[in-house]
């Protein structure tokens, strides 16, 4: 299996709360660092009971669609991943994040590999917010860059 396809079937067990199969594909010495809150999972048990544990019942992963190392593969709209673009033992992940709460976040994960298995993962979530006015005349509001079935798209900008 190629790092490609290890990080492509990795982000949609994750995407999907496929626990074992991510599980299977993380190096022995596995770990997840969320920079903006200072934490880090240190095991799959804990990741795992991070899961169990959310409050209102696991999160949904809202797919666009999965990019890597050059080629584009369209795939079904149901909670999984929005993209991965990398090369070697680094790539990168974005997701929209739907939760039990009704919020939705923008998320961003780096994953990188080791002896074919994921070793580490960096995750940041943002929530979207609106261009703000005093900088319009500077840019252009890109809604066509989101695709169409994204939740996220009509509110962005």
């Amino acid at each position: 299996m190629s790092n490609e396809d290890i990080v492509r079937r990795y982000c949609r067990a994750v995407a999907t709360q496929d626990i074992a199969t991510a599980e299977a594909l993380r190096h022995p010495a596995w770990s997840c660092a969320w920079p903006q809150s200072g934490e880090r999972v240190t095991g799959s048990q804990a990741f795992r009971a991070i899961v169990d544990a959310y409050p209102g019942g696991a999160w949904e992963a809202v797919e666009r669609r999965l990019t890597g190392a050059g080629d584009e593969v369209s795939v079904t709209p149901l909670g999984q991943l929005v993209r991965v673009a990398g090369t070697g033992d680094t790539w990168t992940a974005e997701w929209t994040n739907r939760y039990p709460d009704g919020s939705e976040w923008l998320v961003i994960t780096i994953v990188e590999l080791k002896e074919g298995r994921v070793i580490r993962e960096t995750t940041y979530w943002a929530p979207p917010f609106a261009a703000p006015a005093w900088r319009r005349e500077w840019v252009e509001l890109d809604h066509g860059a989101r695709h169409p079935e994204d939740p996220l798209r009509d509110r962005i900008g």
